[in-house]
């Protein structure tokens, strides 16, 4: 048997093709989108257990009870979890809840033809552990921390990489914090770290500048204050090549620019500021007040409020010394600025040399370049210094004053 075949018509083919185009581009389109969700608004434990903490092998046991009425006993909707015992692969047995202890007892309600409210108590019954048994817990404590501590060795290496001789190296964790006293929302931050151009380098992957995520303020007290949390880090080396010279070492600089956004994408200049970076190792908290340039007259604060936009800087080292500074004076008379707001750093400095441990002409070198940098950020001391030797002076002027002038004066003869 034959069978012919049939011939569709065109417009059945050209209906098919464009369903069957209609299909790849939704296709297409779910697979442009992210088939999981990036934050969990609701997560639940196995989610929890699975992605939040660490993933520590455990044995659980649990303390149940059948509260079922007489003669129904052995129903699942009636067996009741009182307590749950944890131990884990250290050693570390979980109870929750935890022992009653002073507390009153735990209540529990069940659900049924009639409603019953039962208490009990959680407590610890084990005898106390006997002196042989407390040493042999502290030997295997002692075995199992001395584990750990070979393992973190094992992580960390014996290369441990030590700087040229003569340098510096300075790491700094730092976290923008907040920004506050502004009069737009939606702030953000751009902040680059510029290092002299003498004797300081950093390493060609590092990257010295950032832009904060835009924050929304919320007020504080009188003051619209914006949290950024924004973390960075950055490297940097000192090699102090001229022994000779006594000039003093710069050190680098911070400079920050803060700037806000609206809702029709209209941004504006809020502030600059910048701040000489810490020359001591540690914590430190700074904080920068910023300024911004200004217009005389009313059409100025017109125009910033509607349309957006302002007088900013070309060169954002002219809110420090400017680059093409050649003078040894730098005057801005003349230049309009008016006091906005302030920036809040917080910097981890670290420091790392060999002169810190080397005990020879290399390290009293380092010590007078370290020693100057540190003068370079208390520049009070140097004050008091002076000062404690004027007193000194004075003091010896004055028991000088005191002294009998046969003693005192270099002509004077002893009379026999």
């Amino acid at each position: 048997m034959t069978t012919a075949a049939r011939e569709v018509p065109s417009f059945l083919v050209e209906r098919m093709a464009n369903v069957r185009r209609r299909r790849q581009d939704r296709r297409g389109m779910e697979g442009g989108i992210l088939k999981s969700r990036i934050v969990t608004w609701e997560p639940s434990e196995e989610f929890v257990r699975n992605n939040h903490v660490i993933n520590t092998p455990l044995q659980t046991m649990y303390i149940m009870a059948d509260l079922g009425p007489s003669g129904k006993l052995g129903y699942k909707k009636s067996e009741h979890v009182l307590c749950t015992l944890k131990v884990d692969s250290n050693g570390v047995i979980t109870v929750k809840p935890d022992f009653t202890g002073l507390k009153g007892p735990y209540r529990m309600e069940t659900e049924g033809e009639k409603q019953e409210l039962w208490k009990y108590t959680v407590d610890n019954v084990s005898s106390l552990a006997q002196p042989e048994e407390e040493e042999r817990e502290q030997r295997v404590f002692k075995d199992l921390y001395g584990r750990h501590k070979e393992y973190l060795s094992s992580l960390v290496g014996t290369d441990f990489e030590m700087t040229s001789p003569g340098a510096l190296r300075l790491f700094v964790n730092g976290e923008v914090v907040s920004a506050q006293g502004y009069e737009y929302d939606n702030l953000y931050v751009h902040f680059f770290v510029e290092l002299p151009t003498t004797n300081w380098s950093s390493p060609a992957f590092q990257q010295l500048s950032g832009i904060t995520q835009t924050c929304a303020t919320k007020s504080l007290g009188m003051d619209k204050v914006a949290y950024f949390s924004y973390p960075f880090t950055f490297e940097a080396s000192f090699l102090h090549e001229d022994e000779s010279a006594d000039a003093l070492p710069e050190w680098p600089v911070l400079y920050c620019e803060v700037l806000s956004l609206d809702f029709w994408r209209r941004y504006r200049v809020e502030g600059y500021g910048v701040v000489a970076l810490p020359a001591t190792p540690g914590s430190h908290t700074l904080t920068v007040p910023t300024w911004r340039p200004m217009e005389l007259g009313t059409g100025a604060e017109l125009r910033r409020f509607f349309i957006g936009g302002s007088l900013e800087l070309e060169d954002l080292s002219y809110v420090w010394i400017p680059g093409t500074f050649k003078g040894e004076r730098l005057s801005r008379f003349g230049f309009r600025t008016e006091t906005t707001g302030c920036v809040t750093f917080r910097l981890h400095c670290l420091q790392q040399s060999r002169a810190f441990m080397e005990s020879s002409s290399l390290r009293k070198r380092m010590q007078s370049v370290l020693d100057r940098l540190e003068g370079f950020s208390q520049q009070s001391s140097v004050h008091s210094v002076l000062e404690a030797f004027r007193r000194a002076r004075r003091r010896m002027q004055e028991a000088r004053e005191s002294l009998p002038q046969d003693l005192v004066s270099p002509s004077g003869t002893m009379v026999s």
